[in-house]
């Protein structure tokens, strides 16, 4: 397993983040986005996110200090009685997927997230992805149900 050292995202990592995440739009169906975005229109949503509070945006760097992952934990809908559900994301670059990469964010997204006010952390999963499955069923995650089209 490799090392990384993760910590709270910079403006200075949108461009990768938004490479990483483009590679998930053009490649899978995952993101649930139809074409890649640019780090213009990925502005509004690294805003959304701040280094306190329940939204949170980190990002994981390897030994050559590139970003090669992030994970969020994000507003899961826009009314008040969710305001304490967060959905949580990770995307890794493609060629870290698997080396530990992923866990080393969740793991510190959800200790950055200890005492915060969260009732409950959701996230979305595109079938079949038994990677992603696993990563969530080792933080405790279990399915809450399924979207079949």
């Amino acid at each position: 397993m490799a090392t990384y050292t993760v910590r709270p995202a910079t403006l200075d990592d949108l461009p990768a983040l938004t490479d990483i995440y483009n590679h998930y739009v053009v490649n899978t169906a995952i993101t649930f986005d139809l074409r890649p975005l640019s780090v213009d229109e990925r502005r509004s949503w690294f805003a959304d996110h701040a280094a306190t509070g329940r939204h949170r945006l980190l990002v994981a760097v390897g030994s050559n200090n590139a970003s090669v992952g992030y994970a969020t934990s994000s507003r899961w809908r826009p009314k008040a009685a969710y305001d304490t559900t967060v959905e949580a994301s990770v995307y890794c670059r493609p060629e870290v997927v698997g080396s530990g990469c992923g866990s080393a964010l969740y793991s510190a997204l959800f200790d950055s997230l200890t005492g915060e006010d969260i009732e409950t952390i959701v996230a979305g999963v595109s079938l079949p992805n038994p990677a992603s499955i696993a990563l969530h069923e080792r933080f405790g995650f279990r399915s809450g149900g399924v979207f079949h089209d």
